[in-house]
């Protein structure tokens, strides 16, 4: 009995090395057809048909739409706010100088789009919301008056004669104020002031 017992276990052993063997031999076969060069001896060669594609390439990147570019406005392009005529008192020792001027601040448009499926849903009034974006827009600068109010004859106040009469003096003071008046309104975007009265005596 333990004779046929030790046969049977030469057996399986000897059944599984071929097993394991077999199995090697096959992947490493495989692995050779699939990756060897073309140009290597081989049993056979692997062909592949791309022309059965179910959709072209240009089919996949025509269902890609492009990310649109928001507009980046420009002086020129923004909504004019007309700020009142203003005379001020300049830091003069004598105390009789003084400034007399318009300004006029030139903010970007916030871009409002009207969904054009609610536009048609109502009966095709989208202009009319665009409007009535644009009346919000002017209203809360309109709100905003007395801080830029104070902003320009804060800063007209602290400065002389000598440092506004000549062009290079017009353009720093232009600078100075953008600079002011985007830090106190934040959430609007100025492009630019412009003076339509510059009196300085």
């Amino acid at each position: 009995m333990n004779k046929v017992l030790s046969i049977l276990n030469i057996v399986t052993k000897v059944m599984t090395f071929l097993v394991v063997t077999a199995i090697a031999a096959i992947s490493l076969a495989t692995a050779y057809i699939m990756f060897a060069p073309d140009d290597f001896p081989k049993p056979f060669h692997l062909v592949y048909d791309y022309s059965r594609s179910t959709m072209p390439l240009g089919s996949v990147e025509a269902a890609v739409e492009p990310t649109p570019t928001p507009h980046v406005y420009q002086p020129g392009e923004g909504i004019m706010v007309n700020m009142s005529t203003k005379i001020i008192n300049l830091a003069d020792p004598s105390g009789r100088k003084y400034i007399r001027l318009t300004v006029v601040l030139e903010f970007a448009p916030e871009d409002t789009p009207v969904d054009e499926k609610a536009a048609k849903s109502s009966g095709g009034h989208g202009s009319g919301d665009t409007a009535a974006a644009g009346n919000d827009f002017e209203t809360r600068i309109q709100s905003r008056m007395p801080v830029m109010d104070d902003v320009v004859i804060t800063l007209l106040s602290t400065k002389t004669f000598e440092e506004l009469y000549t062009a290079e003096g017009k353009e720093r003071l232009r600078q100075e104020l953008m600079q002011a008046i985007q830090q106190r309104l934040p959430e609007f975007k100025l492009l630019s002031i412009y003076f339509t009265e510059f009196v300085v005596q």
